[in-house]
C-alpha cells in the first residue's frame, strides 16, 4: 500500500497471537477516504471489521490496537492530522501502536500506555521482507485497496 498512490493508507495490524501482540502477521484495509495528508475511516467499515475479528475468534487486543499507516513522499513522522485521528480512534485503549511507513521507507513507531500510568514512548520496529508472510497476496492487495479505499484530491475530506 505504500506505493500505490501519492495518498496516505490506514490499515489495521493484526497481532501474529495473544502471546506477541506487537508481531503484525497481517494487515487490514477498512472502507476509508484517503488524501495526502490524512486517512478517515468509515465507522461502518470499522465496525464490520470487528464483528469479522471477533466471529473469527480474536480478542480487540489482538486486531484493534496497532494504527499502520502510508505516507507519501519520505517523512514519516506523525503529522497534526495522524495526532488527532490516533487520540480519536485508539485513544481509549489501554494501550495502542502507530506505525508510519513512508515511500522513501522510513518509519515511526510509537506506543502509547493508559494503563496503570499513561505514557508514550517510541519504539524500534522492523518490517522482515525475508520473512514468509501468509498475508501477502499482491492480486488481493489490489482488490481490497480498489474496494476500500477512496482517493480525495489534496488535504481534506
Amino acid at each position: 500500500m505504500r506505493d500505490r498512490g501519492l495518498s496516505e493508507v490506514g490499515c489495521f495490524g493484526i497481532a501474529a497471537s495473544m502471546k506477541d501482540l506487537l508481531l503484525v502477521a497481517d494487515v487490514q484495509l477498512v472502507g476509508q477516504k484517503c488524501s495526502l495528508a490524512g486517512v478517515h475511516f468509515d465507522d461502518d467499515a470499522v465496525a464490520d471489521f470487528f464483528d469479522k475479528q471477533v466471529d473469527a475468534g480474536r480478542k480487540p487486543q489482538e486486531f484493534a490496537r496497532i494504527w499502520v499507516h502510508t505516507h507519501p513522499g519520505s517523512s514519516a513522522m506523525p503529522s497534526g492530522t495522524d495526532e488527532e485521528t490516533f487520540a480519536r480512534c485508539f485513544g481509549k485503549a489501554n494501550w495502542a501502536v502507530m506505525f508510519i511507513l513512508s515511500q522513501s521507507g522510513e518509519t515511526y513507531t510509537r506506543i502509547t500506555m493508559t494503563e496503570p500510568a499513561r505514557f508514550t514512548v517510541r519504539i524500534q520496529a522492523e518490517i522482515d521482507y525475508t520473512a514468509s508472510f501468509p498475508g501477502a497476496a499482491s492480486d488481493q492487495w489490489e482488490e481490497e485497496y480498489q474496494q476500500n479505499v477512496i482517493i480525495r484530491d489534496g488535504y481534506g475530506f
